[in-house]
């Protein structure tokens, strides 16, 4: 797993290289030689480090909707006293400026508030002169100033405004990426090239779900519309409306997993309840808009028992461990399998204490 890391970041600054000479740009412009985060002037090291377990979880469920099932994840909560504002919740109270530094990969951020924020791999930012998804989780200090937010393109036509909204700064962040191969893409191989490729395939496969091309005349290559597609929508909000009082019943729920056609798909586990139960919308949102790009009519599936799912955990959990620093505060913490992910954020100032457990199945 440790050379295999390595060789991937070598690989990357090929693709870098290739790219400058295509000159294909998010829009007219060519692309910024500094188009990877992950090999921009911070070349972060990666170092094996000592697995950790994710702990004595318990889970009810199941919860289905058509071929969408979720378990909840139950557990000790780790930030009792700590409330935290997600980046959807402080960007529409405009405690959260994101701001465009016409750079691909390298935005600023700043805390106005009095409240810290989190923000998480994976939230889609819409505005500035394209789209962005954040690259990796973290939290957002009150009166932060302004600090590197690294992100990729999920819009590859546009460098430019868009109709009436800002081109210096980004005004929301209501959805999530939803696929699995577009977070790995974001996360483990932090490539905007095999970004593209998945928002690609992602709006495919949206279109073949819900019968017609959800590509917008507003930017095509925008996987933010997409998700805003009316008809998406539409489909999504059916499984919502069925699932979306499962996760207030009790006040111990820290993350879900979720299957999608009888096969476990991916987990998210939080340090708080509070978290969880203030991410659950944009979560649950998520997870259903992938069930409608994989849906398959008419046929049935076996509906995944609570045993697969632990053994999914455990599988992720075993692999071997690597880490890289995201700034000075977060710690990123990666552990592959054969068939599994599994991603941590352990923030030093709170003892190491991780905030988000990310599974994800290849």
């Amino acid at each position: 797993m440790y050379k295999h890391f390595l060789s991937r970041r070598s690989a990357l600054w090929l693709l870098v290289a290739g790219v400058a000479l295509l000159g294909a740009a998010c829009g007219k412009r060519s692309i910024p030689s500094h188009i990877d985060s992950a090999i921009d002037e911070e070349e972060q090291q990666v170092r094996q480090v000592q697995q950790v377990q994710a702990g004595d979880y318990k889970l009810s469920g199941p919860y289905t909707h058509d071929n969408l099932t979720i378990y909840l994840i139950h557990g000790e909560d780790k930030l009792k006293d700590k409330n935290l504002l997600t980046l959807d919740e402080a960007l529409e109270q405009k405690k959260v400026v994101i701001h465009e530094t016409q750079r691909v990969s390298r935005l600023a951020i700043e805390n106005v508030s009095d409240e810290d924020v989190f923000v998480q791999s994976g939230d889609i930012i819409k505005g500035g002169q394209q789209d962005r998804v954040i690259t990796s989780d973290l939290i957002v200090s009150a009166k932060s100033g302004k600090l590197p937010l690294d992100a990729f393109c999920v819009e590859q036509g546009r460098w430019r405004q868009r109709g009436g909204e800002s081109i210096t700064y980004f005004s929301a962040s209501s959805s999530m990426l939803s696929s699995n191969n577009l977070k790995v893409a974001n996360r483990s191989y932090r490539s905007q090239q095999r970004v593209w490729k998945e928002v690609d395939n992602a709006q495919k496969k949206l279109s073949d779900g819900v019968g017609y091309p959800v590509q917008s005349a507003a930017s095509a290559s925008s996987l933010q519309l997409s998700l805003e597609d009316k008809k998406v929508q539409e489909a999504a909000e059916a499984y919502v409306k069925q699932l979306a009082d499962v996760a207030g019943k009790e006040d111990d729920v820290i993350g879900y997993a979720f299957a999608i056609n009888g096969k476990v798909n991916s987990a998210d586990v939080y340090a708080s309840h509070d978290l969880f139960k203030r991410l659950w919308p944009k979560l649950l949102k998520s997870s259903a808009i992938e069930a409608v790009s994989e849906l398959e009519k008419d046929k049935k599936f076996e509906t995944v028992d609570a045993d697969a799912v632990k053994a999914f955990l455990a599988d992720a959990e075993n692999g071997k461990a690597t880490a890289r620093d995201v700034g000075k505060r977060f710690t990123q913490v990666q552990q592959e399998t054969d068939k599994n992910l599994l991603f941590e954020t352990r923030d030093k100032e709170q003892q190491d204490v991780v905030l988000r457990r990310n599974y994800l199945a290849k």
